[in-house]
């Protein structure tokens, strides 16, 4: 995808994609056009649904191919045909790829335009290319909360207290046979080993109870992070009680599981995208992405990433990229890709000479590299093979 952080197609994306090298990409990420039923034509509402499945399908087939083993596709979708697209995603990437149905609430007051309920959400739905190699960390630094880490060491570290004791029942001593076995503590000293020791008493591992659980470490690692561990007495249903826990560090790295909510206050809003994007060429889209969303997303992958967005709209993708880039130091590349589909006469766009959408997208790279950096090209469809 060449040198710059961000380089621009304008043509029909299905071309683009057949143009492109097998596997050279590690990320999709697509807001295609929704299906209104304004821009595809239809007799009734199966026939609406088809019309646009038939524009979608050979585009997230070239998607596949274009993927890495490792990568990973995101895509964009509101009600009017995520059920639709969600099987069209099985069919083409295979229901075991699946990884997620994230809700995204871009619009934290709900529209209250029209009746019945005030929509506040979208969706993503992201596949991997085959989830045993898949490289996406669903993890992120950002919802890491200092206050879940309570407890502070005499070094300054920060640490809770985690029961050694796995608690799921699923894990028990008939279905993990070896992490069952007694261990010794102090709750005075607060020691822990798996020998005997003066002061110590036999500690084995309990539901709440009382029936018999298991450990979540091994004999192995418990010798070798003793001082993780810590000996309490605690106060259970069954009265009191002396149990072992792991001292649960707050690293500066530290990660959490992503949810499958994501609030507006964490990834942006329509309104914080529109701003973003009336800061560097006005207000000339009327439903870009936050680039807080498309930075949450790229923070699931490596940041040497190749990314890839042929339904490229305002260019958020792009930005994004350059934003993250800026942000740690990663050399993410971003291709975008969009047509020259005329914007509305008297529109915001139209009127700041932005004809096309692909105008839109190009002024909008443009800016970023400008402002952000990490520079910009642009190429001709012939030049991509």
């Amino acid at each position: 995808m060449g040198q710059p952080s961000n380089v621009f197609v304008e043509g029909d994306n299905l071309e683009v994609l057949a143009r492109l090298e097998p596997g050279s990409v590690d990320l999709v990420y697509i807001d295609p056009p929704y299906n209104t039923g304004n821009e595809f034509a239809y007799h009734d509402r199966f026939g609406r649904h088809e019309a646009w499945l038939a524009m979608m399908r050979p585009r997230l087939g070239r998607a596949r191919e274009v993927l890495a083993p490792g990568g990973a596709i995101f895509v964009s979708i509101d009600d009017n045909e995520a059920a639709h697209l969600r099987l069209l995603l099985d069919e083409v990437f295979g229901e075991d790829n699946f990884l997620a149905q994230v809700v995204v609430n871009l619009n934290a007051k709900g529209r209250q335009l029209g009746g019945g309920f005030a929509t506040s959400h979208e969706y993503l739905l992201v596949y991997a290319r085959d989830a045993s190699t898949c490289v996406l960390d669903a993890s992120t630094t950002d919802t890491v909360d200092p206050a879940d880490f309570p407890l502070t060491a005499a070094d300054g570290r920060r640490y809770r207290h985690l029961p050694l004791r796995n608690t799921n029942k699923k894990f028990n001593p008939v279905t993990s046979r070896t992490l069952h076995f007694p261990v010794w503590g102090d709750p005075v000293s607060g020691r822990v080993a798996t020998a005997p020791f003066a002061g110590a008493v036999e500690v084995t591992p309990v539901f709440g109870d009382g029936t018999p659980a298991v450990w979540r470490w091994s004999r192995p690692r418990i010798d070798e992070r003793p001082d993780d561990l810590v000996c309490r007495t605690v106060t259970g249903r069954l009265g009191e009680r002396v149990d072992v826990f792991q001292r649960d560090w707050l690293a500066p790295d530290r990660r959490k599981k992503l949810r499958t909510i994501w609030l507006a206050a964490e990834v942006g809003s329509t309104d914080t995208a529109v701003a973003e994007l009336k800061d560097l060429v006005g207000h000339v889209f009327e439903s870009p992405k936050p680039t807080g969303l498309l930075r949450r997303i790229l923070h699931t992958m490596p940041d040497d990433a190749a990314v890839l967005d042929f339904f490229a709209g305002s260019g958020t993708t792009g930005h994004a990229v350059a934003l993250a880039n800026a942000e740690d130091g990663g050399t993410r590349r971003c291709l975008s890709v969009n047509s020259a589909e005329p914007t509305r006469p008297g529109s915001n766009a139209h009127r700041a000479g932005l004809l096309t959408v692909a105008d839109i997208t190009r002024a909008r790279l443009r800016a970023v590299a400008d402002t952000v950096g990490g520079g910009y090209e642009e190429r001709a469809l012939a030049d991509l093979r």
